[in-house]
């Protein structure tokens, strides 16, 4: 546990590492804390729990942590090559 000024200082001290496969957040102020999620630099981010595998749901890592995924429809990306199309038409 690290101390933190406020919620700002905070995001910034969990992203403050070359790593990124997980992060919790604590809180009794769910509407808060969802403000917070997208800036969390990982893969998995887990609200007043942590580490529950769910392999319905896509895991993986950034940063250093890895790329891609696995589990989930998200797993099937590692296997797919998508291809952008743009066609100009009169």
């Amino acid at each position: 546990m690290t101390p933190f000024a406020d919620a700002d200082e905070a995001v910034r001290l969990a992203n403050d590492t070359r790593y990124g496969l997980g992060a919790s957040l604590w809180t009794r102020d769910i509407n808060k804390v969802m403000r917070y999620v997208p800036r969390i630099q990982a893969g998995t981010v887990w609200v007043n729990s942590h580490n529950i595998p769910d392999q319905n749901m896509p895991f993986g890592g950034v940063k250093q942590s890895g790329i891609g995924r696995e589990h989930g429809s998200g797993a099937l990306d590692n296997y797919l090559e998508s291809k952008s199309v743009c066609i100009a038409y009169r």
